[in-house]
């Protein structure tokens, strides 16, 4: 019998977790090697284990599901990773797929299809659930040609903080930076999205579902 698929779960609920679990390992093929509440448990589950496969849900406290993701594309990690949400958004959607991530799948799913999805993304494919198809149809269709936002892990660390309504004084005590060194990655930040000040440079990354 051929090596069983290694998987990590990323979801803040606990019975999620273990409903995935279960259909996973009814089977021989997959294998749950570690599981984490949110995104910053994630990527260090990610780094520590290196799985074939990371199911990450999208809304979740501490670092959510897309800024993981792109933390996993910046520093070249080579798990696939897969969306299992509730969440059925067209900027989500299109965020997730810029960021590389290899399934799109509703929590709805059932049991039989998800495994067959993740057969079919270890195999080298991709799956979008139906419903996501036609949000993709639509961006398609509306000619959406928006670049992916040009931003890493720490911008949206910074972003977030600067959404809670932060000072640059305060958040350069959170990540142990000066208040002028704060200042001038906003500015910086704000700069690259071509946002006018601090607050439109928040505003664009929540359009793009990345706060």
């Amino acid at each position: 019998m051929s090596e069983a698929i290694r998987v990590v779960l990323v979801d803040d609920h606990e019975v999620v977790r273990r409903g995935i679990r279960s259909i996973l390992e009814e089977t021989d093929e997959f294998r749950v090697v570690g599981e984490a509440r949110d995104g910053v448990e994630g990527l260090q589950v990610i780094r520590d284990l290196d799985p074939d496969l990371a199911l990450v849900d999208l809304r979740m406290g501490g670092r959510d599901g897309a800024t993981l993701c792109q933390a996993v594309r910046d520093e070249g990690l080579r798990t696939a990773l897969v969306i299992l949400t509730s969440y059925l958004d067209e900027a989500l959607i299109e965020t997730c797929i810029r960021l590389g991530v290899r399934g799109y799948i509703l929590k709805e799913v059932e049991g039989f299809d998800l495994l067959q999805s993740l057969r079919k993304i270890v195999d080298g494919g991709s799956v979008l659930d139906a419903r996501a198809t036609d949000v993709v149809m639509h961006w398609i269709q509306t000619g959406s040609t928006e670049p992916a936002l040009p931003l890493n892990a720490h911008d949206l660390d910074m972003l977030r903080l600067v959404a809670e309504g932060l000072t640059n004084r305060e958040i350069g005590r959170r990540l142990f930076l000066s208040e002028n060194t704060v200042k001038a990655r906003v500015n910086d930040i704000a700069h690259r999205l071509r946002a006018k000040n601090r607050v439109e440079a928040v505003m664009i990354a929540h359009r793009h579902g990345l706060l």
